[in-house]
């Protein structure tokens, strides 16, 4: 029983027309999450080969640890030359005149991982009764121990990066002046997108980019009733907050 003088209140209903605040709401807690999405690590976190989200890393680096200051030669990004899986050459170490394929990168050590080499053992599921399986695994390298290997006489070369008349930035070999083009590499799904071929049931790009929406204030209720041609004369009651 509603007090006298005032009007019922009736049960929440859509409204006909777009709500600015409930599109602002949603839009703020959209660029929340996106921000929750991306990992916040303090200034003097210590990379590893681990990435920082994994339980790993997290055991390397636990909440109030301060760890030894690792110091790393600044490098700009648009002058790093090794990229994920180019053929370089190991300069130095156990393992040196060897050529292998960069499987890893760390940008944040500079570090590469080479397939195969620069490798290490270790006992790994050790308990007190079993001595545990022994693996091998990649050690990194740092960059400046590796060099490119020139694809055309496959030998070690420095690089340069150079624009084509096209205005392409290409890596170039000093030493035989050819363009050492860009690795290609494949997605998780083992698709490489710059071999792919569309197929009969794909969606071409232009079809993916044409704009066929068209802008209305209707709900989605309304839309399908009007394509169904369904006639619905009752509206909802006005509704008031107090």
């Amino acid at each position: 029983m509603s007090p006298p003088g005032r009007q019922a209140r009736c049960a929440p209903v859509l409204p006909y027309t777009c709500d600015i605040e409930d599109i602002l709401s949603t839009m703020r807690l959209t660029a929340l999450l996106s921000m929750a999405a991306r990992v916040v690590v303090p200034k003097d976190y210590r990379y590893g080969t681990n990435r920082p989200w994994t339980q790993a890393a997290k055991r390397l680096n636990p909440p109030g640890k301060k760890r030894r200051k690792v110091f790393v030669e600044p490098l700009a990004p648009e002058d790093w030359s090794v990229l994920k899986g180019d053929t370089v050459e190991i300069l130095a170490g156990k393992d040196k005149g060897k050529q292998g394929k960069v499987i890893q990168v760390f940008r944040h050590r500079n570090w590469v991982i080479l397939e195969g080499l620069n490798t290490h053992h270790r006992y790994v599921g050790k308990t007190h009764d079993y001595r545990g399986t022994y693996i091998a695994s990649e050690a990194p390298i740092l960059l400046r121990d590796v060099t490119l290997i020139d694809p055309s006489d496959r030998k070690p070369t420095e690089v340069e990066w150079k624009y084509t008349e096209e205005g392409e930035r290409v890596r170039v070999s000093v030493r035989t002046g050819r363009i050492i083009p860009k690795p290609v590499v494949e997605r998780r799904d083992g698709i490489v997108p710059q071999q792919w071929k569309d197929g009969p049931k794909d969606t071409s790009p232009e079809d993916a980019l044409e704009n066929t929406h068209v802008p209305s204030l209707k709900l989605l209720e309304e839309e399908v009733m009007e394509k169904m041609g369904i006639q619905e004369p009752r509206r909802h009651r006005t509704s008031y907050w107090y």
